[in-house]
């Protein structure tokens, strides 16, 4: 009887070993989570927030031709921080002119010098999971720290309905958006729409007006509109002299401002992108790193 039982003990335990190892890992906590970094990705099939160790952000300073964009953004996302009001913003316009690069470069800017619990998380949200909005800013509205949610090239197209969700998250619904998030997104376009179908909207509406106005409602859930346009010769050799100077490159002015200008010429445009793309072959030329 007692090699019976010893047997079914010995049973007994393999089980409890292997379902132990079957188990999954435990998940950290989301409280945890947002104290791990000052950066995140959100995973909306996880529910779970990425930390990011190192933003690819540029000193403030170094973004030029966007002066009044850049202060206005700093200052409305200061305030924020500060825990005083502040508007959602939509940047919108020509592309490679800097709008995703100044929200990180100003959320970078807004934390030196602040207290590990005073800084601002910055939390990246893809366009395709605007849909878990709402999920995300409940798990964020009883957290103690201030949070700004940035949206990268964000746009609808004819059948996506999703603009609804990120309607209602930002100003409507019962909850509302809470008081210590804020929301940043760049687009290539004014309303986030594709003109065509505002256009077709208008055209095959009963009351044209009251057809386009839903779809634009969504640009007026942000209190601040900041537009970006295209950039003439003086502004791109600007913000290549910048760059320039700020890298240390061992070339005369003369000599960066030919070859800026004949880099533009052979790309068919004048941006901060094409002058970023500029310098790093230019210092990678001169056996430079970055």
């Amino acid at each position: 009887m007692s090699n019976d039982n010893d047997k079914i003990q010995q049973l007994l335990e393999r089980i409890a070993v292997a379902l132990e190892a079957r188990r999954p890992p435990a998940v950290e906590s989301f409280d945890a989570q947002l104290k791990s970094a000052d950066a995140f990705v959100w995973e909306a099939e996880g529910a779970q927030l990425v930390p990011v160790k190192r933003v690819a952000a540029l000193p403030l300073a170094l973004l030029r031709g966007i002066d009044l964009a850049r202060d206005t953004l700093f200052e409305n996302t200061r305030r924020f921080a500060d825990g005083l009001p502040a508007n959602n913003a939509l940047l919108w316009g020509a592309r490679g002119m800097g709008k995703s690069s100044l929200v990180k470069a100003v959320h970078e800017a807004v934390n030196e010098g602040r207290a590990p619990e005073a800084r601002l998380a910055l939390i990246e949200i893809h366009r395709e999971d605007i849909v878990s909005l709402p999920l995300l800013l409940r798990r964020l509205r009883g957290a103690k720290r201030r949070f700004l949610l940035f949206c990268d090239d964000l746009s609808f197209d004819r059948d996506d309905t999703s603009y609804k969700s990120l309607k209602a998250a930002l100003e409507g619904g019962v909850e509302g958006r809470p008081n210590n998030v804020l929301f940043y997104a760049t687009s290539n376009r004014r309303h986030m729409m594709p003109r065509e179908m505002m256009e077709n909207e208008r055209s095959t509406a009963i009351n044209p007006s009251e057809a386009v106005e839903e779809k634009v409602s969504l640009s007026d859930r942000f209190g601040l509109w900041l537009g970006f346009h295209h950039c003439g010769q003086d502004e791109y050799l600007a913000m290549v002299f910048g760059y320039a100077a700020y890298f240390k490159l061992p070339l005369d002015e003369t000599a960066i401002r030919e070859r800026a200008i004949a880099w533009a010429a052979g790309r068919g445009a004048r941006s901060g992108r094409v002058a970023w793309q500029f310098i790093q072959d230019l210092a990678g030329s001169l056996g430079k790193t970055l």
